[in-house]
């Protein structure tokens, strides 16, 4: 089993490479999605966050309200690292279980993990190669803009607080530069894991 680390700054198109991929017969493991099961009501994190940030963030229906605990994590670094702390560990937690569990059944396919912050205890110690989605930041926003309801203020506010794209690319070992027409995304992303594909098996023999 060989796993790929997809990741990137929010809007540069990191779910985009990550479709690619499993139109190419990868299994894609989504933290984002991971993150939202593990807020659920009763979950640990769900608990953890309730008892760390209190009852304002809890609707009537017992889940979290999370565009107003968004909004109060972004002004504030230590806030924000404090929740990331709480969501990293459990979802990486379910991460590891997923991936002991596909070894246990003998798989020897393509893992992608699709993971928007890259924590070192987890993702960088699990993956064999990271993928990093970069774009420039005007394409970013309209991309933010046209599925969200936030403003450019906040947009940019949410860019500013996550790593920069020169950051993210310091940890990569391929850069995939997402400017052009997703066509040229598939075309472009379909050759490099052609070519990660050949690597393994020159290694392999």
């Amino acid at each position: 089993m060989r796993i790929i680390g997809i990741t990137g700054g929010i809007g540069a198109g990191k779910s985009s490479v990550s479709a690619i991929l499993e139109e190419l017969g990868a299994v894609v493991i989504n933290a984002d999605l991971i993150s939202k099961q593990v807020v659920e009501p009763g979950e640990p994190a769900w608990s953890e966050i309730k008892e760390t940030f209190g009852e304002d963030f809890i609707r009537e229906d017992n889940t979290i309200d999370r565009k107003k605990l968004a909004d109060e994590v972004f002004v504030s670094k230590e806030k924000k690292l404090l929740l990331e702390k709480i969501i990293h560990r459990e979802v990486m937690a379910v991460i590891r279980t997923k991936l002991a569990a596909m070894q246990e059944y003998g798989y020897n396919g393509t893992v992608v993990l699709d993971v928007p912050i890259p924590v070192e205890n987890g993702f960088l110690d699990t993956v064999d190669r990271v993928w990093v989605v970069v774009s420039n930041d005007e394409t970013r926003i309209d991309r933010l803009a046209k599925r969200s309801n936030m403003s450019r203020e906040e947009v940019e506010a949410r860019m500013s607080s996550q790593l920069t794209q020169d950051e993210y690319m310091a940890l990569a070992h391929e850069v995939i530069k997402n400017d052009g027409s997703q066509e040229d995304l598939k075309r472009y992303v379909t050759s490099l894991y052609n070519r990660f594909l050949a690597d393994i098996k020159a290694v392999g023999n």
